[in-house]
């Protein structure tokens, strides 16, 4: 990309936000289309996104009636908020007349800038409300789309190979059917191939496969493949589907056999089901070709992936685990303007918890995560004292570490943690899958994907969560009002950040060992205590320098944390290239082997029951966004955002981040000795642009030079030029 690109790219950013002042993106509970589904909450929120033109809003009116003419004869008949002195713009509470229940309103807004000036009220947005209750997480819609073929190919006479491009949940749905006797056609649904043209009927571990009979009828000219249950998926304690969306499964391929009538590329279509997803939320391109493919295949999986309405384990259990979740979470908020996928999801794991300790220790990540991104604390607060059980502080010793040993948990704990079974006991995990010898499965390496960990009772991994636990929970009970709470654990992390380095850190090697009593120390001890924040200064290069000896001795999971403390510790050059391996344990290798979906392993021979379609593989979706660009609240709710891009060896990229408060989009080029980044940022909210891990001469915004480089560099709402010149 060359200079003369520039003004083009700037011309397009300014194409990317109307030059209207009305607000615009408007949410009720966090619901774009809110008149499609039912909002439960008696007091719902609501969100807009001002626009950069009106740069920071200071006054707000928000209007709320029963019909659109009484909103279009500015008579609302439930709430007229008047002009409102705040700078809020997400998260606005109702507090209008008492809303009915099973009934339709209509609602507007108009914002007014720090200069006094008004903007024209937003486009109507209606929202429908269903039982209200004082709490309630609010549920999107489903989406139901049809993809056309990539291929379609007659094999032999009746017989026909499809490829819809992409592996997907659903069924398939044939139109313009003429038979002129009945009969049966065989259809052959899977996620892999064996030879072109041929679906994999033996595909191996859970990949997906499915030979359907179809009884065709003359007269007759649609059909919805009707799919049989798997018998794991569809279980109790299975999340299920809501029975108008049928049974669905993940494909990408279809064959049909014994086809005796006229059969087209247009009489078929892959009837794909997933939760509300907007994919021009989101983009991301760079000069490294792989890179790009890397970010679609995770940002795809997102979408594919968000089909039961809360996150799951992919398709073979169809089960919500804490560790699937965060990076699921993490990856949809990066990808789309979609927080109640999550919320809902959060809120299942209360009672439904699963059985890995560090799993456990996960669910303070994933309510903070929200409050971050959204800046609603009505879930911390409802869950609150159950959110404390989470941090496991009951388990802990004197000096502030926990032991998980089964001999130091009682019943009591076990129900407080939200478990119905007095009896279970949760257990260490570290990582997944384990060693050979736990397994019996015949894996590529004896030790799994733990790097050879060595348990102990006072274990590192789950320690270093624990530290991060509570350091969070901290923060979430100031921002709760939870004040005595807070005290508690921020010195509670001090204590147990003192104990950690003490007990846990091999002072002579400078770098963490995998428990109290080992010698043995493992990528995993490391790359998670790097990722938390735990390392002493001083032991910082060592621990990266172990770190960078492992290469990726870790799962697709474990990938999240490894990538998260390389960024954090300026380590660009080691993360971008793990980011862009073509190895067999790299995303580029998922790809390689014929999935369109992240991968629950990195390849089958690592994880032999694996499946193709598990999101906990696509870290690089919110990698790519939160580290590589740099583009992470710093305030809840995006209220103030920092920008931090660690380029490495790219020499160009694009990238478009939703937030609720609306897009933020950057273009780089590097050329001429200088970096070249120019960023929209959305109004209404704080931004800054952080210059610390990069080396330069000048520093200019708006081509006028930046007197004090050591400090982050304000931008402004709408249009900002750095140059960095080296």
């Amino acid at each position: 990309m060359r200079n003369i690109f520039l003004p083009i790219l700037f011309i397009l950013l300014n194409s990317c936000y109307a030059q209207d002042t009305a607000p615009q993106g408007l949410m009720v509970e966090f619901i774009r289309q809110p008149e499609f589904i039912e909002i439960n909450e008696a007091k719902p929120e609501f969100s807009w996104i001002v626009p950069s033109i009106m740069k920071n809003q200071t006054a707000w009116q928000v209007q709320v009636a029963s019909s659109k003419n009484l909103l279009a004869s500015d008579k609302p008949d439930y709430w007229d908020s008047g002009k409102t002195d705040s700078n809020a713009s997400v998260n606005v509470e109702y507090d209008g007349k008492p809303l009915d229940e099973n009934s339709a309103y209509f609602w507007r807004v108009r914002v007014w800038d720090i200069h006094g000036n008004q903007s024209n009220f937003s486009v109507d947005q209606q929202f429908k409300t269903g039982r209200l209750s004082d709490y309630t997480t609010t549920s999107n819609s489903f989406l139901i789309e049809y993809k056309t073929p990539a291929i379609f190919k007659e094999k032999s006479k009746g017989h026909y190979f499809v490829d819809f491009g992409k592996d997907a949940f659903g069924t398939i749905v044939l139109n313009n059917i003429q038979a002129t006797k009945k009969g049966t056609i065989t259809i052959h649904l899977g996620e892999k191939i064996s030879a072109p043209l041929k679906i994999d009927n033996s595909p191996g571990g859970s990949i997906r496969y499915q030979k359907i009979k179809l009884v065709v009828n003359p007269g007759q000219s649609k059909y919805t493949l009707a799919l049989p249950p798997n018998k794991r998926n569809t279980k109790p304690e299975a999340v299920q589907l809501p029975d108008s969306l049928g049974v669905i499964t993940p494909f990408r391929y279809c064959e049909l056999e014994n086809v005796k009538f006229d059969f087209k590329a247009g009489d078929i279509r892959q009837k794909v089901v997933s939760y509300y997803f907007d994919d021009s939320e989101s983009y991301f391109t760079s000069s490294d070709t792989v890179l790009n493919q890397v970010w679609e295949m995770c940002k795809y999986s997102m979408k594919a992936t968000s089909f039961c309405g809360v996150y799951v384990d992919g398709d073979r259990e169809r089960i919500p685990y804490e560790a699937d979740a965060f990076i699921n979470q993490l990856g949809h908020y990066c990808t789309d303007r979609e927080y109640s996928m999550a919320r809902l999801t959060n809120d299942y794991f209360m009672d439904k918890p699963t059985w890995p300790t560090e799993w456990i220790l996960i669910t303070p990540l994933l309510f903070y995560y929200d409050y971050l991104y959204t800046g609603n604390t009505e879930a911390i607060k409802t869950h609150w004292e159950k959110l404390k059980y989470k941090t496991l502080t009951t388990l802990a010793r004197e000096d502030g570490l926990i032991n998980t040993s089964e001999k130091n948990q009682t019943d009591e704990l076990i129900l407080n943690i939200g478990f119905k079974d007095p009896s279970t006991r949760i257990r260490d995990i570290v990582d997944w899958p384990p060693a050979q010898k736990d397994t019996g499965w015949k894996l590529a390496t004896e030790e799994g994907e733990r790097d050879g960990f060595e348990f102990t009772e006072i274990n590192t991994v789950v320690n270093a969560f624990h530290y991060y636990s509570i350091k969070l929970m901290a923060e979430m009970a100031h921002a709760t009002g939870h004040e005595q709470d807070a005290l508690f654990y921020e010195e509670r992390s001090k204590k147990v950040k003192t104990s950690f380095n003490e007990k846990l850190l091999d002072p002579k090697r400078g770098y963490y060992v995998d428990g109290e009593g080992s010698s043995h120390a493992s990528l995993h001890a490391n790359m998670f205590a790097l990722a938390f924040g735990l390392a002493p200064e001083k032991h910082v290069k060592s621990i990266v320098t172990f770190i960078k000896s492992r290469g990726m001795a870790c799962s697709v999971y474990g990938s999240q944390f490894l990538l998260d403390g390389l960024y954090i510790y300026g380590e660009a050059d080691y993360a971008l290239e793990l980011m862009t391996a073509t190895h067999d344990r790299s995303w580029w290798n998922m790809m390689a082997v014929g999935s369109t979906i992240a991968m629950e392993a990195w390849d089958m021979k690592y994880k032999p029951n694996s499946d193709w379609n598990h999101a906990w593989g696509a870290a690089p979706a919110n990698i790519i966004p939160r580290h590589l660009w740099g583009i992470k609240p710093v305030a809840p709710g995006f209220k103030k955002c920092e920008i931090k891009p660690q380029m490495s060896q790219l020499t160009s990229s694009e990238i478009k981040v939703p937030t609720i408060r609306g897009n933020i989009i950057g273009v780089y080029v590097k050329e001429g000795g200088k970096d070249i980044f120019i960023i929209k940022i959305p109004g209404n909210m704080q931004a800054a642009f952080d210059i610390s891990t990069m080396e330069y001469k000048e520093v200019r915004l708006n081509g006028t030079p930046v007197e004090n480089k050591k400090s982050p560099i304000p931008l402004n709402s709408g249009d900002n030029k750095i140059e960095v010149i080296y």
